[in-house]
């Protein structure tokens, strides 16, 4: 390893524009339709076989199956089986790093996604309002180990806190940075409707404890007011829980209607303790038990499977617990099989159990209660995504007529003994319609955009945020490529071009809440020069934006063209380290491209004439490089021990493989004038033996003398190759 000082150095300009020569970036693919809907044409449905194993069945035929509607057998007009197992899931066996001969805690990243390249979309909501304190530490556990050997390249996942309030598209990535830092801010809800424990101790007010107390005289007391007070008590507790159910589910239909619009197949993993304000004193429906029926209908129309997990476990709530009273537990009958509110606290249970069991079964996903293991939950719902038959058949005029038919009952059968099918259980008679779109704000347009979780939009935009230190201040350094020839440059008398656009940057912190926000309409003169580079090359816009605290943030940046109208946007995740923690960090890998030609100049001491005025600006934001480059990336170390014995590795990673791991170096810590600031960097030929496509440069540092876990860090960077 070699000292690199120069790139490192980004400085603290608030704004500026570079130029430079890089090849073209290769253009984003067009966002394929979603294959499951509810039109006037064509009713299409999502169907999942299994055999006694619990298994898919996946080579069946259109003479297998047979489909109604309302009882009516219906012709089959399309079929076909979608196969979604594909990916490259890290092996559980050795899903991490190893190092010191011990299992260190090194995810392989995946690479962003494309919306074309979506297979399958999680949204795993934890009902925070909803869960009680005890079950935190098996979720977090369990999603940990979801996010490490599960999620592979072509999933797109989104860890979503109902009690949060955030938006939910946004949310969405395959970055598992991200989703880990999503999974580390999970934290019980105080104010939610669940408490310490699964079930609440039974037991008595002061009032029932006075009451059929003896006075001084013999008489039996009972106290005035006390079947009011505790009827209000009741009345009080109902209001608060049905409050907290419904805002449960009224995030969960944000949700959806978030999901929506993205491809792949759509799946909410919900853990929850599940919904008991269904139905009232009288046994008539609530407005919770309406909203849940519509959260069904919104799910199947938007081609979205629940699979409800209960983190619960295995629970008998109608027998005693060790904090109930026990005068309260023992029937006051000898006809009556358990005390009433014991009675109450078994019928509540068994409640919130059918309503998660309904949730699922009516989207045509899989329930997952009474069970002590939430990792089979998850495996559950993993096993159920490798792939799905997609039916399709004609309606008729009835199908959508509701003075005939409110909802329409579908149901699909497998002629083959042994098999079980699940899908869909139906839908209401209101066909979906695509509406005449309403003009778009400005303001309106960027924001879509910069909520929408893949970089999209007619401008092309590419981003590269990076974490550094500059003296005593740490900042993000934002690079934000613009591909020019989107923009619309008007020519101005005195022969220059100019191009006016406004940019909206947004920091989302904890819970996907925007914690930062800078907003500016920039003006761009060139010269004619200039300006012909920046229509074939592009140009980088920079920001610098200080860190006001550690954490781990989302940048997007929303571009909008004022001429045009055109919207672009993109997204970066980035960790900022608590370095006054003392524990290893790094920066954020900062990039450098060369010829072959140039790096044997370099080698030998002599800087290539074509380097002497170079902007690796654009190197950095756009990370288009060919085969036959030399990649050289560097970083700097922070808090390493004085006489460390660093050891650093580096990984080329495709497709969630490692395809390239270079020969483990050491850093020798002794030479450093400040061991908590260590400038360092390597270099990587791209040989011709690697294919296109997008890939990842992953380092590794780790302090070899230690065995805390805080000795280690690493980071990594998506670049792409061409041809």
């Amino acid at each position: 390893m070699t000292r690199f000082t120069s790139a490192i150095a980004l400085g603290l300009a608030a704004i500026a524009v570079s130029y430079g020569q890089t090849p073209t970036a290769v253009p984003t693919p067009p966002v394929e339709d979603d294959v499951v809907q509810i039109t006037t044409n064509l009713i299409q449905i999502d169907a999942i076989v299994t055999g006694k194993n619990k298994k898919q069945v996946t080579d069946l035929t259109v003479d297998d199956f047979e489909i109604f509607e309302n009882g009516k057998k219906r012709e089959i007009s399309f079929f076909s089986y979608v196969s979604l197992d594909g990916g490259a899931a890290v092996d559980r066996q050795n899903p991490v790093e190893r190092t010191s001969g011990k299992k260190d805690d090194v995810t392989i990243p995946t690479t962003r996604l494309s919306a074309s390249e979506v297979r399958r979309v999680y949204a795993i909501v934890v009902d925070d309002l909803g869960i009680s304190f005890e079950n935190f530490p098996s979720i977090k556990h369990s999603l940990r180990k979801f996010v490490n050997e599960d999620v592979q390249q072509g999933d797109l996942v989104a860890i979503i806190r109902t009690g949060s309030g955030s938006g939910a598209l946004q949310s969405f990535t395959s970055d598992k940075r991200q989703l880990l830092a999503a999974i580390d801010r999970l934290r019980w809800n105080a104010y939610g409707r669940s408490g310490i424990s699964s079930f609440e101790g039974i037991r008595t007010t002061l009032k029932e404890d006075l009451a059929g107390r003896l006075d001084s005289e013999g008489n039996s007391t009972t106290p005035e007011g006390i079947d009011e007070e505790l009827n209000f008590e009741k009345q009080i507790g109902d209001i608060r829980r049905s409050n907290f159910e419904a805002g449960t589910l009224g995030a969960l239909s944000y949700v959806i209607r978030g999901m929506d619009e993205l491809p792949g197949r759509k799946s909410i993993i919900l853990f929850s303790e599940g919904f008991t304000s269904v139905t009232s004193d009288d046994d008539f429906p609530t407005a919770v038990f309406d909203q849940l029926k519509l959260i069904v209908d919104y799910a199947n129309r938007a081609s979205v499977t629940f699979y409800t997990i209960d983190p619960r476990g295995l629970q008998v709530p109608g027998m005693a617990l060790a904090e109930d009273d026990i005068r309260e537990i023992v029937p006051t009958n000898s006809t009556a099989s358990k005390a009433p509110k014991l009675d109450a606290r078994d019928r509540l249970f068994r409640d919130s159990i059918s309503t998660l069991r309904y949730l699922a079964y009516e989207t045509g996903g899989v329930p997952f209660v009474n069970n002590n293991s939430l990792t089979k939950g998850l495996d559950t719902a993993l096993e159920d995504q490798k792939g799905y038959y997609l039916i399709a058949y004609e309606p008729d005029e009835e199908t959508f007529d509701a003075s005939r038919v409110k909802f329409n009952n579908i149901s699909v059968r497998v002629k083959i003994d042994g098999l079980k099918v699940r899908t869909r259980n139906g839908f209401y008679a209101i066909p979906d319609k695509k509406g005449t779109p309403l003009s778009d704000s400005a303001e309106r347009q960027i924001y879509r955009a910069l909520t929408s979780p893949f970089d999209a939009g007619e401008i092309s935009l590419t981003l590269n945020t990076l974490f550094a230190v500059d003296g005593q201040q740490e900042f993000i350094q934002s690079l934000v490529y613009i591909e020019g020839k989107d923009l619309k440059f008007k020519e101005n008398p005195d022969g220059t071009r100019s191009a006016n656009f406004d940019i909206l940057a947004v920091t989302f912190g904890d819970s996907n809440v925007p914690i930062d926000e800078a907003s500016r309409n920039y003006t761009v003169t060139l010269s004619e020069q200039n300006y012909l580079d920046a229509v074939k090359h592009g140009f980088v816009y920079r920001l610098a934006v200080p860190v006001k605290k550690p954490g781990a943030f989302q940048f997007r940046v929303a571009l909008r063209d004022s001429a045009s109208g055109k919207v672009g946007s993109a997204s970066q995740f980035v960790s900022v380290p608590n370095l006054k923690k003392k524990r290893l960090a790094m920066s954020g890998i900062v990039l450098n491209r060369y010829s072959g030609r140039e790096w044997q100049l370099l080698k030998a001491g002599t800087t290539p004439v074509t380097r002497e005025k170079y902007d690796n600006s654009i190197d950095n934001a756009l990370r288009v490089f060919r085969t036959g480059d030399v990649l050289q990336f560097g970083y700097v170390i922070y808090n390493a021990r004085p006489k460390s014995d660093i050891l650093l590795r580096t990984r080329l990673i495709k497709d969630g493989r490692i395809v390239l791991e270079g020969a483990p170096g050491s850093l020798d810590t002794t030479a450093a004038k400040d061991p908590a600031h260590i400038e360092t960097a390597g270099a990587i030929t791209l040989g011709k033996n690697l294919d296109p496509g997008n890939y990842l440069l992953q380092v590794i540092v780790r302090d070899m003398k230690s065995k805390k876990r805080s000795a280690l860090a690493t980071q990594w960077v998506e670049f792409e190759i061409i041809d």
